[in-house]
């Protein structure tokens, strides 16, 4: 008995389809790497991290290159913009150009710092409160309730008047208060993540409650708090510029983006390249911080994932 050759289109797979496999299995990518790749398809987004990565390299290395200091009095006196000078001088002939980018240094300090802090204090906060619960979480929401009761800028004001003008005061008085935000947010993605099955079963195995916040609770809320820290570092350089221009920001000679729009503001008729260079970066770097906030916001929308 001869063997018959077997033909393929005699039969058909039944249930798996394997091309239909294979696109799943391409399309199965970790969270992080699909959170980027949906990052890097904002045009937005990506213009306002470039836009920020260029204001950070001129911050560092422009006053660095530049042949001026920015305390150092030219006796060329409310020059306009010339080839000498690119945004012109002040009225003690100071160069506006190295001012502004040493100006850039003082003003992302003080609000990178401040949004550090507030979310150092605002996820241990909001996370204690969110996983003890009852009386606790009851007491500690109270407390934040009560410091939010006071508004924000009566607050800063009167701690700077307090402390004195200066660049750590400021820092001091920008995160007394702005941590709450950030704690009430974690504390919310924590009261939603905590009955989930794995931190059940880590603390049915003896889990303390350092090891559910550190290894559970905010690694599966870090989403929620990158962007809530990038729209805060927006909102601290704001206040810190308007608390500059209203006299309260850091002494002179040093500069911020805020002093020097104040000083502008003096010499508007006579010399507006003082307050347009100044009041021109303070919106760039808060346009592209909100930027890229809200290009993490969207990448991190479970409700977009494919």
């Amino acid at each position: 008995m001869t063997q018959q050759q077997i033909e393929k289109d005699k039969f058909k797979i039944v249930g798996g389809n394997h091309e239909a496999t294979d696109k799943l299995a391409a399309k199965s990518v970790s969270f992080w790497k699909e959170v980027f790749l949906r990052f890097s398809q904002n045009k937005l987004a990506i213009f306002g991290l470039i836009l920020l990565i260029v204001i950070a390299l001129m911050a560092i290395f422009a006053p660095m290159l530049s042949q001026y200091k920015y305390s150092d009095q030219l006796g060329v006196y409310n020059s306009p913009p010339s080839a000498d000078f690119w945004f012109g001088t002040d009225d003690l002939g100071r160069d506006i150009f190295v001012r502004i980018w040493y100006g850039a240094r003082i003003s992302l300090f003080i609000g990178i710092t401040a949004a550090i802090i507030d979310l150092i204090i605002g996820v241990l906060w909001g996370s204690i409160s969110g996983l003890a619960g009852g009386r606790v979480d009851n007491i500690m929401m109270r407390i934040a309730d009560v410091l939010t009761a006071v508004p924000y800028l009566l607050v800063v004001i009167v701690l700077l008047v307090v402390l004195q003008p200066g660049l750590f005061p400021m820092i001091v008085a920008l995160s007394i208060t702005g941590w709450i935000n950030m704690a009430r947010i974690v504390r919310g993605e924590v009261l939603s993540i905590k009955n989930q099955e794995y931190v059940l079963a880590a603390r049915t195995l003896g889990a303390n409650t350092g090891h559910l916040i550190l290894k559970h609770l905010i690694p599966n809320a870090l989403g929620a708090i990158l962007v809530t820290m990038t729209l805060t570092i927006p909102s601290a350089i704001f206040t810190e510029s308007f608390l500059s221009y209203l006299g309260l920001g850091v002494p002179a000679p040093q500069a911020s983006w805020g002093t020097m729009a104040s000083e502008g503001n003096k010499a508007l008729a006579s010399a507006p390249w003082r307050l347009f260079f100044p009041a021109i970066f303070i919106s760039l770097t808060i346009f592209a911080f909100n930027a890229v906030g809200d290009g993490l916001r969207d990448a991190l929308d479970p409700k977009l994932r494919k």
